[in-house]
């Protein structure tokens, strides 16, 4: 229920902004510490979230950027992962994508070496063509064959590329506590209202249940599905992906671990979707995605209890949702961060890279009195693109496809694509290039080890190439492969590592 305020709250002796984060699971957490570690001086920060309302829990898997984040709140990576139970995640292993049987695994890593004119990827393909070698092109990158190997080794003297699997309830707990100690004010309590100001329609301030009222200057919607704030109070809608990306369900459940932890996520495409599978230290996180278009709810949990490794700890907890981003993520004195703002599914664990990501976009662009339109208008634009882009990256999955053995298949690779992804399949096909833009999130190798690994192989290579005889061009792939094979020799089992990064003090 929303109603109209008679003034705004804010004291004019007051040197300090309200800035009030309404959910408490990661995202919610993850803005409460990035303001209240940097800047806490500004802003008092709130945190509002309610015990009976829980959080969705399931976004377990990130990928390399959040380390940074981690580094710029000053957060000890090793006391991080032994309080979340984390694991090392090198990439993500599909099975069952390109067609049935199929396996390979998007790595954080480097294919080989490129050089002014063209991407490595050149350099194989010639390889292939010449039949001067034969290897996938994964054989040339470090973390893509330690991932294979179950090593890993992570830290900042390692130079490797890595993330982190996470139990995402201790995870937020973690981020909780260090806001805390960063001065955020954490508030229990259940929003029974939002009140907007009579002249600007900005919030102005929230009554909790009991009748406590809490005002603000900014407000940050991290509310889940329910966009509380963003949707509930400011009327803004979603702008709908289900066309692109039809599965619209999920399952998860948790299962007691079996055998050493793989460093990588595994991503099992069944005929209505696909199966996820994240190793922790202490259990596994399950889950099933899938269209409930071409499957019963009943069907896909059966199947996924049926390809379960361990056994089941706790009960399957079952979810709808709808994939989109908000009109605007942006609107009066509200931000959305996290699901609040959209939802991708979680193929390729971009859900608390977005969120994150949001938060640090709100840092470079908030001002400190007052919000000029040019601020919130830059802030929505470049939401949009990024969603658009890694919703391109997810769409190819699923597209570049030769499977036919299901409706839901059938769909997938049929399916109208957008054009900025059409055209990059094809120029990949035709010529073997990537044409990225400023900033993209997911690079070159990314693109690459996708489509290569769902059957696109680029029918052409870039004429530098030829600058190398067949001689030249075979000595240049082994010694590449060889270097690499030296280099992952050298890495530790993925257990080893975590029991001596994460022991104790």
């Amino acid at each position: 229920m929303t109603h109209q305020a008679s003034s705004h709250a804010t004291s004019p002796q007051s040197t300090k902004q309200h800035l009030i984060v309404v959910g408490g699971g990661t995202s919610g957490w993850l803005a409460a510490a990035a303001f209240g570690k940097l800047l806490g001086k500004a802003f008092d920060v709130s945190l509002i979230e309610s015990e009976s309302i829980g959080r969705i829990g399931v976004g377990e898997a990130t990928i390399p950027p959040l380390r940074t984040f981690h580094r710029l709140l000053g957060i000890n990576e090793a006391e991080m992962m032994r309080d979340i139970q984390a694991t090392f995640k090198l990439g993500i292993e599909f099975s069952n994508w390109g067609d049935i049987g199929d396996r390979y695994i998007h790595s954080f890593g480097v294919n080989g070496k490129g050089c002014w004119a063209c991407d490595f990827q050149h350099f194989w393909v010639a390889g292939l063509q010449k039949g001067i070698a034969h290897d996938p092109i994964g054989s040339y990158c470090r973390e893509l064959i330690a991932a294979q190997e179950g090593r890993a080794t992570g830290g900042e003297q390692s130079g490797f590329n890595y993330a982190f699997h996470l139990d995402a309830g201790l995870y937020a707990g973690f981020l909780k506590r260090f806001s805390q100690r960063h001065g955020v004010k954490h508030i229990e309590g259940t929003i029974t209202d939002v009140h907007l100001h009579p002249q600007s329609g900005a919030i102005d301030s929230l009554t909790l249940q009991g009748g406590r009222n809490i005002s603000g200057d900014i407000f940050i919607d991290c509310s889940g599905f329910s966009a509380r704030l963003i949707q509930g109070a400011l009327n803004t809608q979603l702008e709908p992906y289900g066309h692109y990306l039809p599965c619209d369900s999920a399952v998860a459940i948790q299962t007691e671990n079996v055998g050493a932890p793989r460093p990588y996520t595994q991503s099992i495409a069944h005929a209505f979707g696909w199966q996820w599978r994240i190793p922790l230290q202490h259990r596994s996180g399950n889950g099933m995605v899938y269209c409930s278009r071409f499957v019963s709810d009943d069907e896909a949990l059966h199947t996924l209890m049926n390809n379960l490794e361990g056994k089941a700890i706790t009960e399957p907890r079952a979810f709808k949702y709808t994939t989109g981003r908000r009109q605007k993520a942006w609107v009066k004195n509200c931000i959305a961060v996290g699901l609040a703002a959209g939802f991708l599914e979680p193929l390729e664990s971009t859900s608390i890279h977005l969120a994150m990501s949001a938060i640090l976009r709100l840092l470079k662009l908030l001002p400190l009195k007052d919000m000029p339109a040019a601020c919130v208008d830059e802030f929505n634009q470049q939401t949009k693109v990024e969603f658009e882009r890694v919703r391109n990256f997810i769409i190819l999955h699923y597209h570049a496809t030769k499977r036919e053995d299901s409706d839901f298949w059938r769909y997938c690779k049929n399916m109208e694509i957008p054009a900025e992804l059409s055209h990059r399949i094809q120029l990949f096909k035709e010529t073997g290039t990537i044409p990225l833009q400023e900033k993209e999130l997911f690079q070159t190798d990314s693109w690459t080890q996708v489509m290569i690994g769902q059957h696109i192989i680029p029918e052409r290579y870039h004429p530098i190439v030829e600058a190398m005889g067949d001689d030249e061009l075979g000595r240049f792939l082994n010694g590449l492969k060889q270097h690499v094979r030296g280099e992952v020799d050298k890495i530790p089992l993925h257990q080893d590592f975590i029991n001596q990064y994460c022991k104790s003090p």
